[in-house]
């Protein structure tokens, strides 16, 4: 039975933990360093009483395919144990895999080891609670706890199940293709390596496998398709090999990147375009939740559908919340995060409004097969000029307090709406230009989208002036 700890606030007594981990929507640091076992014992004690003040006692528990994950998954384990709250052990998966537990093992809470897409030191958690990903005050809550010893103490016990084949039959009872299709699948060394080949394969595709070996150590390029050079190997398979799409995962699988046969990167933004004018068929009038980083083009082709167009904040977690808070049947992140909460015909639930890049694929794979040549529907989504994300580097800390700096006294001629909901997001009537602070890591991330090459000079130009002034030593990536 779990009680409540007497609270100690001499200073003498507080515990050395960093605080720059705790983020805006995960926990997240170097290994050994920021982020250590002691620390997460900690944390996980912290979860549990959590967990338990709002009537929850058991979590699932799972890890990435990081070096670190067994080690780190094993002292979150005894820390939830010491604070009162069973276990359910699910081993190595994606994060999805993770959310997907705690619905079907009807949990509604857990938490997932994962690093996502940061370099191979790095790890950290995801945190389910409530069937709500936590951010913001949550996580913070988290870390005053374990500050002010505001902990539970119990004697959880684990058990241990398989949730990938759960996970494989509820996808294949979801996802019809018309046709069998060819897929070239490069999961870059990370968990998706574990599933992906056995998932496409069960909804009837013939898999290309690329880096598919799980290896902490990301030996051939790192595991982020929102970064074009990660994507250079499948651009080649799909030129001299005989699938018609190409699917990449981030390193715990929760975001998707697309290249079509031709070797065109579809990004997100577009990718939504196609789900959204799919859904909206189906579910006339509903919200489509996107971040400040996509293209001013999804907006109006939401809006011409009969689809109610939000704008919103980056970050999963974040985005979740606006999803629930707008009943928004799909959304999706530049990054690669994609989110379904629609409806089939019989007006039965589809998924559960969580991103998983798994799921996301299937669904762009159900769509592709309608059409005898995949390549012609995504060729037709309407397109414009513009840059990958670009990222400054900075000092832990520093983005944040510039963006701060800049969304107060930053002055752009010809400007026709300034964006302030997450960093500055300027709109002109011919482009846009975006900043803002990462909450992963120290960097400020730039987008840019224009008309044509002069007015994305124009644009980059205005920015250029900007940051240098503010920041005089920063290395701009254009």
């Amino acid at each position: 039975m779990a009680h409540q700890a007497t609270a100690s606030h001499t200073e003498a007594a507080k515990p050395a933990i960093a605080a720059e981990i705790f983020k805006a929507y995960d926990i997240r640091g170097i290994v050994d360093k920021s982020l250590t076992v002691d620390s997460v014992m900690l944390i996980g004690r912290a979860i549990a009483a959590e967990a338990l003040a709002i009537g929850q006692q058991r979590l699932c528990v799972a890890y990435d395919g990081r070096l670190s994950g067994p080690n780190l998954a094993a002292a979150l384990t005894a820390g939830l144990h010491a604070g009162g709250v069973e276990t359910i052990q699910l081993g190595m998966l994606t994060t999805p895999m993770l959310y997907f537990a705690t619905e079907h093992l009807g949990t509604g809470a857990g938490v997932m080891v994962t690093g996502s897409h940061n370099p191979p030191e790095y790890n950290g958690l995801k945190i389910v609670l409530g069937h709500e990903a936590i951010s913001g005050a949550t996580i913070q809550r988290l870390y005053q706890r374990i500050l002010d010893n505001a902990l539970t103490t119990g004697d959880g016990q684990a058990s241990h199940t398989s949730i990938a084949p759960a996970y494989y039959a509820h996808i294949k009872h979801d996802i019809q293709l018309a046709r069998p299709m060819k897929v070239a699948i490069d999961a870059g060394n990370g968990v998706a390596g574990a599933y992906a080949q056995a998932l496409f394969e069960a909804l009837g595709c013939q898999v290309q496998a690329l880096y598919c070996e799980v290896d902490g150590h990301f030996p051939n390029h790192h595991p982020d398709p929102s970064v074009p050079e990660n994507l250079q190997d499948l651009m080649r398979a799909l030129a001299e090999g005989d699938a018609e799409i190409g699917l990449a995962f981030d390193g715990d699988a929760d975001r998707l990147g697309v290249v079509s046969k031709s070797g065109e990167i579809i990004y997100p933004d577009r990718q939504l375009m196609l789900f959204a004018d799919d859904i909206l068929q189906r579910q006339p009038d509903a919200s489509v939740v996107f971040d400040v980083k996509c293209t001013r083009l999804l907006a109006p082709w939401i809006a011409q559908r009969g689809g109610r167009p939000v704008m919103w904040k980056t970050g999963h977690s974040l985005m979740k919340a606006k999803m629930r808070e707008t009943a928004a049947a799909v959304g999706g992140e530049m990054s690669g995060h994609l989110f379904f909460n629609d409806c089939n015909a019989a007006g039965e639930a589809r998924w559960f409004g969580f991103d998983d890049g798994l799921y996301a694929g299937a669904r762009l794979l159900e769509l592709l097969s309608r059409d005898p040549d995949s390549t012609a529907r995504l060729m037709a989504l309407p397109n414009s000029l513009s840059t990958p994300e670009l990222h400054i580097a900075l000092q832990e800390g520093e983005p944040h307090r510039l963006l701060a700096q800049l969304q107060q006294r930053a002055r752009f001629t010809g400007a026709t709406d300034i964006i302030r909901i997450d960093g500055l997001r300027v709109e002109y009537a011919d482009g846009f230009g975006l900043m803002r602070a990462s909450n992963t890591t120290p960097v400020i991330v730039l987008r840019f989208e224009a008309d044509n090459p002069s007015a994305l000079a124009r644009i980059q130009s205005q920015f250029r002036a900007v940051l240098t002034q503010a920041a005089p030593s920063a290395q701009l990536p254009f």
